[in-house]
């Protein structure tokens, strides 16, 4: 039976990783580096299973942190000569989840929204955003349920630059503009 796809064997495996390592910016774990890597049919969790601890052993990859994983010196020398080895199909797939993957870490360090419960029995949310300075944004809600809390906290993170424009376009609006 003919196989389908581009990852064939375990050499595959090590060079769509060793692709995707190279590109990613933040320490990750297993299961985000099979997410970024699974860009293939061909391609099971049990391969990165058995392909990762390989790497560590032969220094292509470092483990840090207790389960998650960088690339080494050696392992981008190894991705700079191998990578054109990648289907460019899988290469391109892998690249923009790559990407994806970057940003929304880079934006989850700017937005912060912590839920903590209050003596009186209802609950605080700090929300804050900020960019690499210093905080734009800082402030605290009060939920009176933690449902409503953790509501209000996932609002806040998927929509913080929305909401800062318009408190900004609230605040810099001059009703007297008009001259009434």
């Amino acid at each position: 039976m003919e196989r389908r796809g581009f990852i064939h064997d375990m050499l595959d495996v090590k060079v769509l990783v060793l692709y995707v390592m190279a590109r990613v910016l933040y320490p990750v774990n297993l299961q985000k580096l099979y997410e970024l890597v699974y860009q293939d049919d061909c391609l099971s969790y049990f391969d990165l299973a058995e392909a990762v601890p390989q790497m560590v052993e032969s220094g292509h990859l470092e483990r840090i942190e207790s389960d998650r994983y960088v690339i080494t010196e050696k392992g981008r020398e190894a991705c700079m000569v191998t990578e054109d080895a990648v289907a460019y199909p899988v290469m391109q797939r892998a690249r923009d989840a790559v990407e994806n993957y970057n940003r929304d870490v880079r934006r989850g360090s700017f937005v912060k929204a912590q839920v903590t419960p209050r003596a009186q029995g209802d609950y605080a949310i700090e929300l804050s955003l900020n960019d690499e300075v210093s905080d734009l944004l800082k402030m605290e809600l009060m939920a009176p349920t933690q449902k409503q809390a953790y509501r209000l906290s996932r609002a806040f993170s998927k929509n913080a630059e929305a909401i800062y424009h318009t408190i900004m376009d609230l605040l810099l609006t001059d009703d007297d503009e008009s001259g009434t």
